[in-house]
């Protein structure tokens, strides 16, 4: 006999980014380890999940990662209004067999096929670059993915740091807060000498 799969139950959290919304499944919605990010611009072919989204007038963006979607919406409705509906939609979509990403590749990122901003993949990364990046992977990312965003090392010269925020810590208005607080301060005294700055891109 085989055991029942459990449904899709999807519940709401707010994030430091007051124009985005995190909705957490309790199962997996993508099971790659990779993270997809989704404009109104972009091709939605591979997220039939984003896309059906995209289609509603007050989202203009969808990030999906592990077990959420947050979704960041434009300034004519405000969460309360929204935020049950979005809910529903979601689960049904989900508890549907609904499609989250079609397939992902192997040799890029897919979310850089939604972006024109490139990150190095952690297996070509030496040196500091590497010892970076596995700070940020190991220390950040969980608080980061918690809030329902993500950060991905960009490059190092000559002690600045830069990293490309996505999700929920894209344009969010604590985000240079939280780096010169966090992120900056940890990688400085992990790495003695060798950082004087961190900044952000938006992803």
């Amino acid at each position: 006999m085989e055991k029942a799969i459990a449904p899709h139950n999807i519940y709401a959290e707010s994030t430091p980014n007051p124009a985005t919304m995190k909705f957490v499944s309790n199962r997996y919605l993508v099971i790659d380890g990779q993270v997809y990010e989704y404009g109104l611009e972009d091709d939605l072919e591979n997220s039939p999940l984003a896309s059906k989204l995209l289609n509603f007038p007050f989202i203009s963006k969808v990030f999906i990662a592990s077990n959420f979607v947050t979704i960041t919406k434009t300034d004519i409705i405000e969460w309360e209004d929204v935020i049950h509906q979005l809910r529903d939609f979601i689960g049904d979509f989900l508890n549907s067999n609904g499609v989250v990403i079609k397939k992902s590749s192997t040799e890029i990122e897919p979310e850089l096929k939604k972006s024109t901003i490139a990150t190095p993949k952690r297996e070509v990364l030496e040196g500091i670059d590497a010892k970076i990046a596995d700070i940020l992977d190991e220390y950040i990312r969980p608080a980061v993915e918690s809030d329902g965003g993500a950060i991905h090392f960009h490059s190092y010269d000559e002690g600045k740091v830069s990293v490309v925020l996505k999700g929920a810590c894209s344009g969010c208005p604590s985000s240079t807060m939280t780096l010169k607080a966090g992120i900056e301060n940890m990688l400085k005294e992990m790495l003695p000498g060798q950082i004087n700055e961190v900044i952000a891109i938006n992803g």
